[in-house]
């Protein structure tokens, strides 16, 4: 492994990709450190953490900046959830639908409409919470002060959605995971003292358990069913193609961590509602509580649905099909054409079902270990569970470009 980032590291474009991403990272952590104007970040931190509740998921994913109410508090959730909305509403608007399939010039646009979604959004949910913060006391009860510090968290948020496709254009990897990675990231300290100073139960099962996720997450995000592919022998122009044999990888998990973070980002409107209608506060604090039950059926419910819904986006059987048919391709023992369509949906269909299960499984866990085995919130939300699922499929994403770029330049790669 060492050798292999020596290599990386001897490529100029792969050299210059990575100080890039390392610096846009390191202007993320920074701004996540600056509080918005005439906010008290002690007040705003012990309130976040007396309260429980889905905050304490939004701060993790925000890599604290919201318990400090910091100029990235909002973090990039309203994009994500942005991203959600557009999608859902390509199936269902045929404009939309038709700029998806015109190709680079059609995605630009549905691209630009999802930032404005974003600006909506981080509006909306700054708002919320400079409400709700006010309502509690421990923010600025001046309108003017607040109304700077909504549009203060919506810029922010705006910022963070242009450092993220700088990342996924200039450096390397999806650059809005690994915004999310990165936030992740600065959680582990955290969670490696309370597992210090944990009970011996925790301190004994708990490595076990966060090392057996781990192997399972690989080898769920790696796993593939190999489809057979035969090409006949035709003619292009005046050519015969010799034909031959090849396969079309199906990954189990063809989602990756998307659905994990769709599922959080829809988790955290009920609150945003609840900042605006105090009446529901109750109700929303005693059933969305990141360890109650209804909040684990929601969760995993929406990881399961989202896992078919972006696989569906991502893999469309019936262009797949039409695609081999074009170029002379067919399965094995399979007719061309709609057959071998409806033959791809129904193994891709067994295929997401149990990595979608697994997702879910994976994202519930650290509260079944909170709610039964008595582990620490902070340890099980900062290794496990949710948090271990985007930090190695990102890691795994990201490798994955880089062995791409090394295998271009006829290196040895690191993944096998």
């Amino acid at each position: 492994m060492l050798s292999w980032l020596a290599n990386a590291w001897r490529v100029p474009e792969l050299r210059r990709r990575l100080l890039f991403t390392a610096l846009i990272l390191a202007a993320y952590r920074l701004g996540s450190w600056m509080p918005a104007p005439g906010v008290d970040a002690s007040k705003i931190n012990s309130f976040i953490n007396s309260g429980g509740g889905v905050f304490g998921l939004l701060s993790l994913f925000s890599g604290g900046a919201l318990s400090r109410f910091s100029i990235f508090a909002l973090g990039i959730m309203p994009y994500v959830t942005a991203s959600i909305i557009l999608q859902l509403l390509t199936v269902v608007i045929p404009t939309l639908e038709q700029l998806q399939k015109e190709g680079e010039a059609g995605m630009a646009k549905i691209t630009q409409y999802t930032r404005y979604l974003t600006v909506v959004l981080a509006a909306a949910q700054g708002a919320g919470y400079a409400y709700l913060f006010r309502r509690e006391g421990v923010l600025p009860s001046n309108l003017g002060r607040l109304v700077l510090i909504v549009i203060t968290l919506t810029a922010g948020t705006a910022l963070l959605m242009w450092m993220g496709e700088q990342i996924t254009k200039r450096g390397i990897g999806n650059g809005i995971s690994l915004l999310i990675f990165a936030s992740i990231l600065t959680a582990a300290p955290t969670g490696i003292n309370a597992w210090v100073h944990g009970g011996p139960t925790e301190k004994l099962f708990f490595p076990l358990v966060a090392l057996g996720v781990v192997v399972a997450v690989v080898f769920v995000q790696e796993g593939q069913r190999r489809i057979p592919i035969q090409y006949a022998k035709r003619m292009v122009g005046r050519r015969e193609t010799t034909g031959g044999s090849t396969y079309m990888p199906l990954r189990v998990n063809m989602a990756g961590v998307i659905p994990v973070i769709f599922a959080a980002a829809l988790l955290a409107l009920p609150q945003t509602i609840g900042s605006f209608a105090p009446n529901t506060q109750t109700f929303i604090n005693h059933h969305f509580a990141q360890t109650s039950n209804t909040y684990l059926a929601v969760e995993a419910a929406l990881i399961i649905i989202f896992t078919f819904f972006y696989t569906a986006v991502q893999f469309n059987p019936a262009d797949q099909a039409d695609n081999l048919r074009k170029y002379g391709g067919y399965v094995p023992g399979i007719r061309p054409g709609p057959p071998t369509a409806q033959y791809l949906d129904r193994v891709l269909t067994r295929l997401t079902l149990p990595g979608s299960i697994f997702l879910a499984v994976v994202a519930v866990l650290p509260s079944i270990f909170i709610n039964h085995f008595g582990f620490q919130q902070a340890t099980s939300r900062a290794l496990g569970g949710t948090s271990v699922l985007i930090v190695v499929g990102v890691a795994l994403d990201t490798m994955r470009q880089m062995e791409s770029q090394m295998m271009m330049r006829s290196y040895e790669g690191f993944l096998r």
